[in-house]
């Protein structure tokens, strides 16, 4: 098939934001790299929105929303559903899209990225169709509307996935959207406006601009006819967005960042415990805000658990994202290249037991952002590499001599989004999972479920996304006192 950069070029949409269902040039002359991470080299050049373009942005959804907020449920269920086909449709085109943006390995972008993110559009369909807006309480109506405008900024690490986890709710309760993707891997998110211009909704209710955190996330987020942020990034981008939109008093929600801990109890079905512990936490080469990178286990299991660990690691394949035998590709972008390698060096520094991996590329990569998967052990919960966010793919194992002591560890971090507990008797694996601060809390390695609520406890965030409680992010709440006297 034609790659989909092709594709965006020959279209002219490479070069264009969609605003009031249009697409149309960005009123700045800026540009930022579409650079490759398997390279290095520079694909193409992107335009960068402005104030300008925030401004027309806004309007179109300010104007659009009166007539979306009140047209029937079942008419945005449909909207939804012609977006959740078309993405499926264009599934091949999504995955080579993110291969080429952020180096996400192409059989991880088929079976991960794009059908989980497709998910969020059925899940946010599905719960519309169901979703009662006024309910009864004695006498009282309670009424859930939609905000209004929303600005949606998204991160580069799960581009698409993001996008839908937050357009499809908010499109669900009737809000309409200005979407500020990264400008580091802008392409499946101009899909996803091809999609939208397809589907036929109307003109207004989804526009994209392109652009910077400061140059158009800040704005969106202290404009004064937007009416909620939502934000997927880093703690400090979460700070820098809360503070922009504290003068409007506008609703906040933000997923930042994670250090997640991986407890694993004495009694864990070890082998599969850390086997697959290694691959969650360097699922999307450790680019996952929920990344449980704090493997916490028994220190009379640590030996064991040591070798396992390696075990997974030389059982990896780092290599071409577009091959199909590739399981993990390059680092997204160099600022998380170095980002990982400086941690590396700290974690050397610091003491910390390298197992395998270390600092520098892989053997036979000159170039491009491909770094080594890294186990240390022997990590106290004190060095940097136990408590700062690396978001790359180096995994710190931490012993312990009582549970007590591992929920500690646990929740001895600024973070509270995602976590794990390993254990065959399920009753003590609740137990720990009740102790520890977190959003969400994996038992034995569930399956994934789009329904489950996510979202962070402390500097992880607030708010929710997922599920009936992430559509019911972009709702108020009226109460109409009397209506049933």
């Amino acid at each position: 098939m034609t790659s989909p950069l092709d594709s965006l070029t020959r279209s002219g949409h490479l070069e264009q934001i969609f605003v009031n269902g249009e697409w149309t040039p960005t009123g700045s002359p800026s540009l930022v790299p579409l650079v490759s991470p398997s390279t290095g080299d520079t694909l193409a050049e992107l335009p960068l929105g402005d104030a300008y373009d925030v401004e027309r942005a806004v309007q179109a959804a300010r104007t659009a929303f009166p007539r979306w907020s009140a047209s029937p449920p079942q008419e945005r269920a449909a909207y939804l559903d012609r977006l959740h086909t078309l993405m499926r449709e264009r599934a091949e085109a999504f995955a080579q899209a993110l291969t080429i943006e952020m180096g996400a390995p192409i059989s991880y972008a088929r079976s991960a990225h794009v059908p989980l993110a497709a998910e969020h559009l059925r899940v946010a369909r599905d719960n519309l169709a169901s979703y009662l807006f006024c309910v009864q309480r004695g006498t009282t109506a309670i009424v859930r509307e939609p905000i209004g405008v929303c600005a949606l900024i998204t991160p580069w690490n799960w581009p698409i996935y993001q996008i839908t986890a937050k357009v499809g709710p908010a499109l669900a309760a009737g809000c309409t959207v200005v979407l500020k993707p990264s400008e580091l891997s802008p392409l499946s998110a101009l899909l996803f406006a091809e999609i939208v211009e397809a589907a036929g909704l109307p003109a207004g209710v989804f526009n994209l601009v392109t652009g910077t955190g400061p140059e158009v996330g800040e704005r969106l987020a202290a404009h004064p006819q937007v009416d909620m942020v939502s934000i997927t990034g880093s703690t400090r981008a979460g700070v820098l967005v809360a503070q922009a939109a504290a003068p409007t008093v506008k609703r906040v929600a933000q997923e930042l960042g994670g250090k997640s801990p991986n407890v694993v109890l004495p009694d864990a079905d070890l082998p599969r415990a850390v086997s697959l512990g290694v691959a969650a936490a360097f699922r999307n080469m450790g680019q996952s805000c929920s990344a449980p990178t704090r493997m916490i286990v028994p220190r009379g299991l640590l030996q064991q658990a040591e070798r396992l660990a390696v075990a997974a690691v030389e059982s990896m394949v780092v290599g071409d994202p577009f091959a199909e035998a590739t399981t993990h590709g390059p680092l997204a972008n160099r600022a998380q290249f170095e980002r990982v390698q400086t941690m590396i060096d700290t974690g050397i520094g610091e003491g910390a037991k390298l197992l395998i991996g270390g600092p520098g590329r892989p053997a036979g990569f000159a170039r491009g952002w491909f770094a080594r998967p890294t186990i240390f052990s022997d990590v106290r919960p004190d060095m940097a590499i136990a408590r700062e966010e690396i978001f790359g793919p180096v995994l710190a194992i931490i012993a312990y001599d009582s549970v007590d002591e591992a929920v500690a560890i646990a929740n001895d971090t600024v973070y509270g989004l995602g976590a794990h507990v390993q254990g065959t008797d399920l009753n003590a694996a609740r137990a720990v999972a009740a102790r520890i601060g977190s959003g969400q809390v994996h038992l034995n390695y569930p399956a994934w479920d789009p329904q489950a609520p996510f979202g962070g406890y402390k500097q992880s965030g607030n708010g929710r996304e997922y599920g009936v409680e992430g559509m019911e992010e972009y709702l108020e709440i009226k109460s109409i006192l009397g209506y049933y006297a």
